[in-house]
């Protein structure tokens, strides 16, 4: 999906934009962009692109703490998913039916839905082209000025996409240690979310690396306040200790009774 956003927005729109432009998306979503990133310049355009993805982190915040949930309780059955694919091993097409089958009534018994994850990326990803395309074919935007950024062009010293790397890869990290199990296709993401941010972020112009070091910092934040994985792992441990305290207390009250019998 991120190689496939890069090609679009490669591709996408090259001409300027205007309240006479035509299409839905060139008219009513692009040029209203970079009409909200104008008027919240204040006269530099860096910080209105700042102050814009403040303004969208904060109205995708419902979203995300929703994503945030989801995969909490994705993550807490996955034993229990673990279980049924040991129960349903088999390979042929029967089985393989009714580990879906196991599979999806477990998720409707748990109010869970394990495609909700993608949702918050979804809808980040219009967003990300949409401001792109603001930045490259609005001319206040395209040769607007930020520190030592002109932000249609690339930054020249890459300090921006790497920032934006650095802030990526310690979102999904702390992500990643919330959950019970990790795979290694989701250890590999750790590395190559990061990885696909700085290539594209060296590539296109810095004004769009200058959204994700504001959006990912924000989500780096956003986490370590409602989805901290300290105090998850905490509650876990806890937890799990509460459970061995019973079972010992179960066992406990069951020997003096064993004692009795066999006086």
């Amino acid at each position: 999906m991120m190689l496939g956003l890069v090609l679009v927005l490669t591709a996408c729109g090259q001409g300027e934009i205007s309240k006479n432009s035509t299409g839905i998306w060139d008219r009513y979503i692009v040029y209203y962009f970079a009409m909200a990133i104008k008027g919240l310049s204040f006269g530099n355009s860096g910080i209105g692109i700042i102050l814009f993805t403040l303004i969208i982190r904060v109205i995708l915040l419902p979203l995300m703490h929703f994503q945030n949930k989801s995969m909490r309780k994705t993550q807490e059955l996955q034993p229990k998913i673990k279980a049924l694919q040991e129960q349903y091993a088999s390979k042929d097409a029967e089985t393989k039916r009714k580990l879906q089958e196991e599979q999806q009534k477990l998720y409707s018994e748990h109010n869970v839905n394990p495609l909700a994850g993608c949702l918050p990326l979804l809808v980040q990803m219009p967003i990300m082209m949409a401001l792109w395309q603001a930045i490259s074919r609005e001319p206040s935007l395209t040769k607007g000025h930020f520190l030592w950024l002109e932000l249609g062009q690339k930054d020249p010293y890459f300090i921006l996409p790497i920032l934006a790397a650095i802030f990526t890869f310690a979102s999904t990290k702390l992500t990643s240690m919330s959950q019970i199990e990790t795979n290694s296709s989701l250890k590999m993401m750790n590395y190559m979310m990061p990885a696909l941010i700085l290539f594209m972020g060296v590539n296109l112009a810095s004004g769009l690396s200058l959204y994700w070091v504001v959006s990912n910092a924000f989500q780096t934040a956003q986490t370590l306040l409602l989805n901290n994985p300290y105090k998850i792992k905490k509650e876990r441990e806890e937890e799990e200790q509460k459970r061995r305290d019973l079972e010992r207390a179960l066992r406990k009250a069951q020997n003096p009774r064993k004692k009795k019998k066999k006086g």
